[in-house]
């Protein structure tokens, strides 16, 4: 079982409400979590940003559908209950409720055509002006999330292609630098001291594993197109037992074999191993070889602001 989109929670929620008991939010969607019959990672499943659980996102915006087309009314903060005019529609026996349903209520339609910056740009998902395509099931916070995550995506691939035109010596660099913003080596001088050197027996690198330089973390760094398999693996392992260095970070721009990614997990030295993607997730998210384009704060009503004493 999927999680249902916020237009397919729209029936089941108000059909919670039917009784006409004030009820919180948080007792509608415990209902119609076993109503869908989710499971618990289901339930635990997070939006992108990890700010929020994806279900409690649809059935909140199931529940601002319905309260705009006057189907329910909140009664206090968090709390809501089924109108008139819900109990009618219900009575109908809809076999569903969705955006294209809530258009024959005026309010709702009013809603749905609030002046927008752009009028040819639909700025909520799912809420399409008269004459436009079918509604979309994403969420406003899921289709930015989603669009956010595309662009994130595009910049990861273009990353990895201008690595890829660059010298192993600047990739070397660029592994320690990385490694540095992260929190490892104290200064960039000080993590990159092995850096280009010759004869280092596939060590590329050397880095402190804290400011204090309580240990050493060694770095392997290979620029390729190709998997990494378990024999380039081995090779590392063995230089860094010549060194009789316990932890090793092995750093491609491509992906690893499943044989070199098993032999990692059953051998006593620690080693782990950073691909090609998680590689262009890192530089984004420590601002390596990336600059800010834009910033949007997305803002919510301070319900606590509105209380009056």
């Amino acid at each position: 079982m999927t999680i249902p989109d916020y237009q397919t929670c729209m029936l089941p929620f108000l059909s919670f409400l039917e009784d006409g008991r004030e009820r919180p939010l948080r007792e509608a969607e415990e209902a119609l979590a076993a109503h869908f019959n989710l499971t618990a990672a289901e339930r635990a499943e997070l939006l992108p940003s990890g700010q929020q659980g994806i279900f409690k996102n649809r059935i909140g915006w199931a529940r601002t559908y319905l309260k705009k087309a006057g189907l329910v009314e909140a009664t206090r903060r968090g709390v809501f209950k089924i109108t008139e005019r819900g109990l009618t529609t219900l009575s109908a026996n809809p076999t569903r409720i969705d955006v294209k349903f809530l258009e024959r209520f005026p309010e709702f339609v009013t809603f749905r055509d609030l002046p927008r910056p752009d009028p040819a740009a639909n700025a909520v998902p799912g809420m399409p002006r008269a004459g436009e395509e079918s509604p979309s099931s994403a969420t406003p916070e899921e289709a930015i999330e989603l669009a956010y995550q595309g662009l994130r995506e595009q910049l990861a691939q273009e990353l990895l292609t201008r690595i890829l035109s660059c010298s192993p010596t600047f990739f070397e660099q660029l592994v320690v630098e990385l490694l540095v913003k992260m929190g490892y080596g104290g200064s960039r001088r000080d993590a990159g001291e092995r850096i280009g050197q010759t004869g280092d027996g596939g060590i590329d690198g050397i880095i402190k594993e804290d400011r204090l330089g309580l240990d050493t973390i060694f770095i392997q760094a290979k620029r390729w197109q190709g998997s990494v398999g378990r024999p380039e693996i081995q090779k590392f392992v063995g230089a860094l037992q010549g060194q009789r260095a316990r932890k090793g970070v092995f750093i491609t721009t491509s992906s690893y074999t499943a044989d070199a990614i098993d032999y990692t997990s059953r051998i006593d030295t620690k080693v782990v191993l950073i691909d090609g993607k998680r590689l262009a997730d890192l530089m984004i998210d420590f601002d390596v070889g990336v600059a800010a384009s834009a910033s949007y704060v997305v803002k919510r009503v301070d319900s606590d602001y509105f209380e009056e004493s």
